[in-house]
């Protein structure tokens, strides 16, 4: 008889783990946060939304400020000078002389960084226990848009990411609708180094190219591939507008034989504000409008 009802027993306890356990909900892994190609072609997740964020890229930061999230910046790279207040923000070094030490006390969820990191510092930087995410900033400005969504996304701006890539958008197209005809626009060369070192200038299939052809002008360096440019070349385009960094315009007018120029001769040449035309960035419209005016009847 006791061997009946301790069998009972046994069973009706069995049962009942049997049944609790159909009716127990199954466990699901979490979803995470952010999950992303990157400009890498690496699959980068990220579990949780970021609170500490380390920005290596001028444009990032200043795209972080445009969304709203500058809140969340605890780092930035030395080259991070636009806006003013970033000033403010612990400096972690230069896209290639990265402060570990530096950037491992800011204890930050994760780094932003641009193409001028090298494999070797994204791998010391993860090796730390940091996640990397690379958003390269494109050589077209148009690829400014795509970075607006994505940090706005990993910043839980993405509403506010949208709407600026959307207006972004809309100032590429409406000053490509402006722009006079090819056969109308004027030569516009600009300067990225002159001297005993030799003459450069941008290229074809560049950011700054584009910021001219925005402009209604035409690039002098579109028919280059590198961004030498020979003497020869540049007297024989010899360009109707000259544009050069503020910093270096009173060597560049004065010096032989740029003074030969017909841009020189005619007081056509002018100064721009490096920030808005040598990296891409949100201050590359302010180029755009810039060299738009200094077209206009000249």
């Amino acid at each position: 008889m006791r061997r009946t009802v301790r069998f009972f027993a046994v069973l009706m306890l069995g049962m009942a783990l049997f049944f609790t356990g159909c009716n127990s909900p199954k466990s699901t892994p979490k979803e995470a946060f952010f999950t992303w190609e990157d400009s890498y072609h690496r699959q980068v997740q990220l579990d949780t939304a970021p609170r500490r964020i380390v920005s290596i890229s001028p444009a990032i930061t200043e795209v972080m400020f445009l969304v709203g999230a500058q809140d969340k910046l605890v780092g930035v790279s030395d080259f991070c000078n636009y806006p003013p207040e970033t000033e403010k923000i612990t400096k972690v070094g230069g896209m290639h002389n990265i402060n570990f030490e530096v950037l491992l006390s800011l204890h930050p969820d994760v780094v932003l960084i641009g193409s001028m990191i090298s494999q070797k510092d994204v791998d010391a930087i993860e090796k730390m226990g940091i996640p990397v995410i690379c958003i390269v900033e494109e050589s077209s400005l148009e690829g400014m848009a795509e970075m607006m969504e994505v940090v706005g996304k990993i910043t839980q701006h993405e509403e506010k990411g949208n709407t600026e890539a959307a207006k972004w958008k809309e100032k590429i197209a409406e000053r490509k609708a402006n722009a006079p005809a090819p056969e109308n626009r004027k030569c516009v060369y600009y300067v990225v180094g002159f001297g005993d070192g030799g003459d450069f200038t941008a290229p074809k299939n560049t950011h700054i190219q584009e910021i001219i052809e925005l402009a209604g002008a035409r690039n002098a360096g579109d028919s280059l591939t590198g961004w030498n440019i020979s003497r020869e070349y540049l007297f024989k385009v010899d360009p109707d507008i000259i544009v050069v960094r503020q910093e270096d315009k009173d060597a560049f007018v004065s010096r032989y034989p740029y003074t030969l120029l017909k841009a020189v001769k005619n007081n056509h040449v002018y100064p721009i504000e490096s920030g808005w035309i040598d990296v891409v960035s949100l201050r590359n419209m302010q180029a755009v409008d810039y060299i738009r005016t200094l077209t206009i009847d000249r």
